[in-house]
């Protein structure tokens, strides 16, 4: 078991701890600085069955291929591929169309995929800074794995891309949430006050859609639960 679990000296780490991460499917043991490594497995051994049943709830890996679909701005779509040689990706109603190699089809779907995101978080954000009258710098989309969206204190806004994965009402609520840290840099009452005013509504259901459902956008794009 010990080449499966990931070791990690922190230096305020007090004492061994055991985490599970069901965003990448990897086992960390958090160790105090001048533990011993061997001490810390040999206690970690002893959680293989806790291990086991974390890896059985893991989401299920959904790669993108031909035929596969994929749910995209509260439409659900699916990969149409056929031989040709084009690359290009078009979409036509519920399905993604395109030729070319078959094994880039999940580079190029992937590409169209965070192009497509990011028109579509451009959007969001340029909306609600309207609505708060203010401006923003810049938008841009990556693939953070601990968190949907950041804003600098300069004015820039960076969301992972998958939210474009997530229904639409989840993808505009984080928006709204990241477009209120230009006015408010904290998670204070008045910051709260100003993504609902600006959302329209309540934005904590939609909050807790992405801790609920969120891991399972991680996995869209992943050709096996060992990794990407």
């Amino acid at each position: 078991m010990a080449d499966t679990i990931l070791v990690v000296r922190h230096p305020t780490a007090r004492r061994v701890k055991l985490s599970f991460d069901p965003l990448s499917g990897r086992v960390r043991l958090t160790i105090p600085k001048r533990a011993s490594a061997a001490k810390a497995l040999t206690w970690a051994a002893d959680y293989g069955d806790w291990i086991e049943a974390q890896r059985a709830r893991l989401p299920q890996a959904r790669p993108f291929h031909d035929g596969a679909q994929i749910p995209f701005d509260d439409d659900l779509l699916t990969i149409a591929w056929q031989p040709g040689r084009s690359r290009v990706v078009r979409r036509e109603g519920d399905q993604l169309h395109l030729s070319g190699p078959s094994e880039t089809i999940a580079r190029r779907v992937e590409a169209w995929l965070k192009r497509e995101a990011l028109s579509l978080l451009e959007q969001d954000t340029r909306f609600y800074a309207a609505k708060a009258g203010i401006a923003v710098e810049r938008v841009s989309i990556g693939d953070p794995r601990g968190r949907w969206g950041s804003c600098t204190s300069a004015g820039a806004i960076r969301y992972s891309w998958r939210l474009a994965l997530a229904p639409s009402a989840v993808r505009r609520a984080t928006a709204a949430h990241e477009v209120a840290h230009r006015i408010h840099m904290d998670h204070s009452p008045a910051f709260h006050a100003l993504v609902e005013r600006l959302y329209g509504s309540d934005p904590t259901p939609h909050r807790q859609w992405l801790r609920t459902h969120g891991a399972v956008l991680h996995w869209y794009g992943r050709s096996s639960t060992g990794g990407d």
